[in-house]
């Protein structure tokens, strides 16, 4: 089978990116200066130059099992210069755009009651950050 990758184009930095991701993020595995795969995703990295800019047009999600790893990559992520976003998303001090969505978010709004599903993304909306709590009391009706 044919392998498939998403490749990052940086301004500058792109081996500098790599160790940060490699360092800072849950699973992400270093695999060459310029490479690394977050989850059997593998992410080549290089300098474009002032030709390229990341744009929200792309992000990396990241399911978290918990609040707690909700907050390690947020914090982590935005760390050295990056930036918070609406919804779960934020870029990193290189431009890249991330999205830190907890696990149960997720099964909050596949559930077949659609009153329950709008409260959870009108509550959603209205957060930088996912806090579960928040979104359990909204999806409970509280």
């Amino acid at each position: 089978m044919t392998d498939a990758a998403t490749f990052l184009m940086f301004e500058k930095d792109a081996e500098e990116a790599v160790k940060f991701y490699t360092d800072t993020v849950r699973d992400a595995k270093l695999l060459s200066p310029m490479m690394f795969s977050l989850r059997d995703q593998k992410f080549y990295c290089y300098n474009g130059g002032p030709h390229f800019k990341f744009t929200e047009g792309i992000s990396i999600y990241i399911e978290c099992e918990d609040q707690e790893e909700v907050d390690y990559h947020w914090d982590k992520l935005v760390a050295g210069g990056g930036e918070h976003s609406q919804c779960g998303w934020l870029k990193d001090r290189f431009g890249l755009s991330w999205q830190v969505i907890p696990k149960r978010f997720m099964e909050m709004v596949q559930d077949p009651d659609r009153e329950k599903v709008g409260r959870v993304m009108d509550a959603m909306l209205k957060m930088t950050k996912f806090e579960i709590d928040e979104l359990e009391k909204v999806y409970a009706g509280k």
